[in-house]
């Protein structure tokens, strides 16, 4: 990945060169900001913060080797936020100046409390130093159209190329550049500008007898002049061309409890539904999480070690500064299988009396933050993946997954592969087709018996889901054995 010279926005210059784009666009300048936190402060009041946020999306799509759609948007808001106790008051505007900025907090106070007699506040201005994760330039973020055709018509030749039986490519290029600005009662004042992109590629394949499909995808955050990386691109082509190949041929996929081999990379999205989930501090605080009250206890096989980290550099789930203004950390969640810890925003993390990690993130400005996850994997091991798979006497070897949920009060999950084979005696017979497998996340863990020295993160397409919100996470995985999973096939 190259990096653009230039200023960067987690800067403390480049900062409030950001700050300034709020003030000189919607009027949010220091005195307003004072203004408006001034209507959030109160005996009853824990915290509170004011969430501005301007974006601009582009998205392109190609079906049949003709660009099908394009388009670009607009959005822009501020969410204003106060905290008493356990009770949260939230309001919003779209519309930014200082008169609709006044009322959206007033609004939130209302919510929150009725009265209560004022309190001391530090004055807004106090920049906090956040990482630089994903350093920009304006000239960084631009991507002609002309451009972005072509490296959609290069994917849609390439698949094409791959096997006379593809019949249909489908190819999209989205880019968003999100400009944060965050303002919080204690006086602090973070800034962000955010760029994200994802490059999907979709082939149809077709026999006599069947037709599959295959996709793979890639993306981060990265200057947008980093996107026309073509081998890169020809190299997603031919994965998705091949995914559907692969599954033309697949049989019906063999039911029972059996052991599985995950493959390295995109299968840690189950790592992240089974367990990531049910790490997060609000349902722990609830006692709804599986994991509930369990620090300290051994929760997995003394091989595992589980991590969020939002500081991996040019990553889709990384962030310089979380949604409430605290920069991101690496948080060790398990360790050698001993849970050593929850994901926390302030809000949960107050309540519970631990220490803010960073993940405090949501949607939108429509949206409160809650605890989410940014890049969570398992870290490798000793063992070589070649002899992982030679060790499967019969079981299923997942390399890739489509869609899955989790239920985080029981930790009972089901995925569907979208890639998996049949293995018997260590040797590969024949991919399958159909494999779901079913567990429960405080168990799976606990039958990992290998663990490989692969350990890699997906190629940054992960997006989750939690109460109605979607932000971009990664995943990560080494290969890794499970001794004892239910599979569900068709067979």
């Amino acid at each position: 990945m190259s990096i653009s010279k230039g200023s960067n926005m987690g800067s403390q210059e480049s900062g409030r060169d950001l700050a300034g784009f709020f003030e000189h666009r919607f009027g949010a300048s220091p005195d307003v900001l004072d203004s408006v936190m001034n209507l959030a402060a109160g005996s009853h009041i824990d915290f509170a913060d004011l969430y501005f946020e301007h974006t601009v999306s582009e998205t392109m799509s190609l079906e049949e080797g003709i660009v099908k759609k394009a388009g670009s948007h607009i959005s822009q808001g501020a969410g204003a936020r106060i905290i008493s106790g356990e009770k949260t008051g939230f309001a919003l505007t779209e519309e930014i100046d200082p008169k609709m900025l006044h009322l959206t907090m007033a609004t939130a106070r209302e919510i929150a409390l009725h009265g209560g007699e004022g309190a001391a506040r530090s004055p807004v201005g106090k920049m906090v130093r956040t990482h630089e994760l994903y350093p920009v330039t304006k000239e960084g973020l631009v991507l002609p159209t002309d451009v972005r055709r072509e490296l959609l018509s290069e994917a849609d030749r390439t698949a094409r190329a791959y096997d006379h039986r593809v019949k249909q490519v489908m190819v999209s290029l989205a880019t968003e550049v999100k400009s944060v600005l965050t303002v919080r009662e204690d006086g602090q004042l973070s800034t962000d500008l955010r760029p994200l992109y994802r490059f999907n590629i979709t082939v149809i394949a077709q026999s006599e007898k069947n037709r599959q499909t295959g996709s793979y995808g890639f993306g981060g955050r990265v200057p947008f002049s980093d996107i026309p990386d073509i081998e890169r691109i020809r190299l997603g082509a031919r994965e998705a061309a091949r995914q559907a190949i692969v599954n033309l041929d697949a049989r019906d996929c063999p039911s029972g409890t059996m052991p599985v081999v995950l493959g390295p990379g995109w299968p840690g999205i189950l790592l992240h539904e089974a367990v990531g989930h049910g790490l997060e501090g609000d349902f722990n605080r609830k006692g709804t999480s599986a994991f509930s009250g369990r620090i300290g206890e051994k929760v997995a096989s003394s091989l595992c070690t589980v991590i969020d980290d939002g500081t991996i550099p040019g990553r889709r789930g990384s962030l310089n500064v979380d949604d409430e203004g605290t920069p991101t950390s690496r948080t060790v969640l398990i360790e050698k299988g001993i849970l050593r810890g929850y994901l926390q925003d302030r809000h949960n993390a107050r309540l519970m009396g631990m220490k803010v990690t960073g993940n405090g993130r949501r949607e939108s400005y429509a949206h409160v933050p809650m605890p989410r996850m940014t890049n969570t994997s398992m870290l490798g091991g000793d063992s070589d993946p070649k002899e992982i798979l030679e060790s499967l006497d019969r079981g299923i070897y997942a390399v890739n997954f489509g869609g899955g949920q989790v239920d985080i009060t029981s930790g009972k999950f089901v995925f569907s592969t979208s890639e998996a084979y049949y293995v018997e005696k260590g040797r590969i017979l024949y991919p399958v087709r159909g494999a779901t497998l079913i567990g429960s996340g405080p168990e799976v863990l606990t039958k990992v018996s290998m663990v490989g020295s692969d350990m890699s993160l997906d190629s940054g397409v992960g997006t989750c889901g939690k109460d109605g919100q979607s932000v971009p996470v990664g995943v990560g995985l080494p290969t890794i054995m499970v001794e004892e999973l239910t599979v569900g096939g068709t067979a």
